[in-house]
């Protein structure tokens, strides 16, 4: 465990680039504790790319990254899995093994990491599958589920291990109104009942104001705008407010960069 401060992740001057492409470009942000966190942008803008940079999936150019106090870029093989048991992480297509029942879906972090019994990790599964409401689901198969159900299950999975910070890839892409609905009051019910860390990747404006704290716009390798949802709405930056309202017109251009229309049509870019 690191020093306890009201910051539980801090990045700082944060590079990355692929190719000659800049993704980070001195990016600097801060995630409280027990806050929910969204971090929000065009895409291309790279909010699933920062996921993998702060569970050190991906190592950034330069900059630090600290979890808890610890930098994560100096810790040891057996630290970093250590650190990575204290991640919940709910994928984007909620990537449920299809071979498996929803009971075993969500023991299976239990089975690879732990060595408890299983009239323990029965209890567990059963406790957690009950929270997102899918009790009664656990002998169902994966391909029986409707989107929302299996986003449920990916859910309670992603919070068996009881994690310190859960995080939401996209959690409401694909939803009908109502299991989206779900989804939306899970969020925010679980990360106060359990008094944990949230950070939500996600372009659902609406439904992403109705459960952050503090949202964090990213453009250009940096932080465009922060502040509470209501805050961004009324940003005066023309990117924040193309983006916070959906407007086609604006500093975020439709048209990817390039060569003339014309001279690439007639080949004349290649000579």
């Amino acid at each position: 465990m690191g020093d306890y401060s009201e910051n539980l992740i801090e990045i700082h001057d944060l590079k990355y680039s692929r190719g000659h492409r800049a993704i980070f470009d001195g990016l600097n942000l801060t995630i409280k504790r027990g806050e929910i966190t969204a971090l929000m942008g065009p895409s291309g803008t790279g909010k699933t790319t920062l996921l993998r940079l702060i569970t050190r999936q991906l190592i950034p150019q330069q900059g630090a990254i600290f979890v808890d106090g610890l930098d994560i870029s100096t810790l040891s093989q057996s630290e970093l899995y250590q650190l990575r048991q204290r991640f919940g992480m709910l994928f984007q297509n909620g990537a449920l093994l299809t071979d498996l029942s929803v009971f075993e879906n969500v023991a299976f972090p239990l089975r690879e990491h732990t060595k408890l019994s299983n009239r323990l990790i029965r209890h567990i599964v059963l406790t957690k599958l009950h929270a997102v409401g899918l009790r009664g689901a656990a002998d169902m198969m994966p391909a029986q589920l409707s989107g929302g159900m299996a986003r449920r299950v990916a859910l309670a999975r992603a919070m068996v291990m009881d994690p310190e910070i859960l995080i939401y890839d996209e959690p409401f892409v694909g939803l009908d109104p109502i299991s989206l609905g779900v989804i939306v009051r899970l969020v925010r019910r679980l990360n106060d009942a359990l008094g944990i860390t949230s950070i939500v990747v996600s372009h659902d404006v609406e439904e992403i104001a109705t459960v952050a704290d503090r949202s964090f716009l990213l453009s250009d390798g940096k932080v465009a705008a922060s502040g509470s949802p209501d805050e961004l709405r009324t940003a005066n930056s023309e990117l924040v407010r193309q983006f916070m309202h959906g407007m086609a017109d604006g500093p975020v251009a439709f048209h990817f960069d390039a060569p003339g229309y014309e001279e690439q049509l007639l080949g004349r870019d290649t000579e």
